[in-house]
């Protein structure tokens, strides 16, 4: 008998979507998983991970889920699933520290836009790696984040945290493994 590949981007997407719904259903979900610097430095450091979770709304959700979709099945289709991961929770877990470290004042931040940015980083490691161009990547973080400005509500900083942690580490896994 057949059996097809579980892939790693549709597991998380799955995830994340039930967990929007549990969201819905129970609204102390989001009490529980939001990232909140304060407590974070606490001890709550679930929250550094579980943010990718919860979501301000259907269209964050669309938006964060069609972008894990495009980067993700690409990224994991060409290192693995496990070096996918990897680069995955690093990403989100950079986007959550600086989100928290790089401003000064608490906020609430909710979404795996970190986690996704980490892709865009990882895909500027592997076509480097190739010596392949990257100007295209860098214009679509550049619009992403010209938006986040204008639309206002962004949390840039775990964009950046994200961006700089997804290249890092797939840059690291790409040495390492001399792919």
């Amino acid at each position: 008998m057949f059996k097809a590949k579980r892939s790693a981007t549709l597991s998380l997407i799955t995830i994340i979507c039930a967990a929007y719904l549990a969201d819905q259903l129970y609204p102390q979900f989001y009490e529980y998983t939001a990232l909140f610097g304060p407590l974070v430095q606490s001890g709550e450091y679930w929250r550094l991970f579980s943010v990718a979770l919860v979501h301000a709304g259907l269209t964050h959700l669309f938006f964060n889920m069609f972008s894990l979709l495009v980067l993700g099945n690409p990224v994991e289709e060409a290192l693995g699933k496990a070096r996918f991961l990897v680069i995955f929770f690093i990403s989100l877990l950079t986007g959550s520290l600086a989100s928290i470290y790089l401003d000064s004042t608490p906020h609430v931040s909710v979404g795996v836009s970190g986690a996704v940015f980490g892709l865009f980083g990882a895909f500027i490691a592997m076509r480097k790696m190739i010596n392949e161009g990257v100007r295209d990547i860098y214009v679509t973080i550049g619009l992403n984040f010209v938006f986040g400005f204008v639309l206002g509500g962004v949390d840039w900083r775990a964009h950046l945290g994200g961006l700089v942690g997804g290249y890092l580490t797939t840059a690291l896994l790409l040495r390492i493994t001399r792919m």
